[in-house]
């Protein structure tokens, strides 16, 4: 996709927020404890390199990633830091993996037989790096049972060729006020730990929520994700411990501003009708962006004052009815700070009933990001 550095719609991604976020934890994290950024998806959507050499300069020591593609971009780019592939990667790139020195998350047994036997193939002699993923209540991907984890143990160190580095499992309820669920998965992972005579280098258990609000928990690794970018991993459920800086803002400009007389349609479908004369503006950015339809009816900010998006936003433009007539070229701002006012993140998820997760990840590479 071609990105669109001839129009004034971007991303403002300010690397500063990062590298305060990233800071902040590493000051409250236990001694031994080492904090890994996780830029999967384009670091969230704010883009993946620039986030993290952020990260880097915050104090974070090595990345999470979710696919292999993601790590090589990293490595590429001059990324020297240890490197994690959080999903399952398909044994028939590990001389890609050994290549771009990356660690691998493993899952089953299977895929560990089936590594040694591309390991022998390929005659390396250098060990493949991998984590155990253990399933306590996510559901997704991992081993079970304490009896399946120590097979793998058993299996890892039968061989040379492979270097058992983490082993790990993820929460799925540590952003809510009910614990009785992570409490559940916090006794299945100690189950594991109790059946092992001998730890790897990295027990981590901590994604941003259970780092924020269960900071005993066991592990000397942090995966730290939504929260360096400055958001809230429970929306509005719970309270920030400390002030998370939100390190993205979508701002464009006025393209055309004309005044409608009573009764003028706005937009495909003619779903909003001017009910007096009314100052409209036309600003660059629709749902081929991921500012989606569904934000019709949303405010924005021009000059501080809000703004409804009136009519159905296209797929490259969208309308607003303007206070009083406003010179082309005004900035609009969708998500940041203007005149003191603000539209955060969350309030546009808020409005698509979803989690502003999905929305920083939404926005198209359309659209180019700018660092500050």
């Amino acid at each position: 996709m071609a990105v669109g550095w001839h129009r004034p719609t971007k991303l403002v991604i300010d690397t500063q927020a990062i590298k305060e976020n990233v800071c902040n934890e590493v000051k409250r994290m236990p001694q031994g404890t080492e904090l890994f950024a996780v830029v999967k998806a384009n670091g969230y959507g704010h883009g993946a390199v620039q986030t993290a050499k952020a990260a880097i300069e915050g104090g974070a020591t090595g990345f999470c990633v979710a696919i292999l593609d993601e790590a090589i971009e990293l490595r590429e780019a001059g990324i020297t830091e240890p490197i994690l592939i959080l999903s399952v990667v398909d044994v028939s790139y590990i001389e890609l993996l050994l290549k771009y020195d990356l660690s691998v998350t493993v899952a089953t047994q299977e895929w560990l037989e089936q590594a040694i036997e591309q390991l022998n193939h390929i005659g390396t002699q250098i060990p493949l790096k991998i984590h155990i993923k253990v399933d306590t209540g996510m559901g997704r991907i991992g081993f079970i049972t304490p009896k399946e984890v120590k097979h793998a143990v058993a299996l890892i160190a039968s061989t040379k060729m492979l270097a058992w580095e983490g082993l790990f499992t993820h929460f799925s309820t540590a952003d809510e006020k009910d614990v009785s669920y992570f409490e559940k998965q916090t006794q299945r992972f100690q189950a594991i730990l109790s059946v092992l005579l001998e730890l790897p280098r990295y027990v981590h258990v901590s994604n941003s929520a259970t780092a924020l609000w269960h900071p005993d928990n066991v592990g000397n690794m942090i995966r730290f994700g939504i929260a360096m970018y400055g958001l809230n991993p429970s929306g509005r459920v719970l309270p920030e411990v400390y002030p998370l800086k939100p390190a993205l803002s979508l701002v464009s400009k006025l393209i055309q501003v004309k005044e409608l007389s009573v009764g003028e349609g706005i937009g495909y479908g003619n779903t909003y009708t001017t009910t007096e004369n009314e100052w409209i503006g036309t600003v660059p950015i629709g749902y081929a962006d991921g500012w989606l339809r569904r934000l019709q009816g949303f405010s924005v900010l021009v000059n501080g004052e809000k703004c409804e998006i009136v009519g159905r936003i296209c797929m490259d433009q969208c309308m607003i009815r303007l206070p009083k007539q406003t010179a082309i070229g005004t900035k609009v701002t969708f998500i940041g700070n203007d005149h003191g006012e603000e539209i955060t993140m969350q309030m546009v998820a808020d409005k698509l009933e979803t989690i502003h997760y999905e929305v920083a990840c939404t926005f198209s590479e359309r659209m180019p990001r700018e660092y500050k």
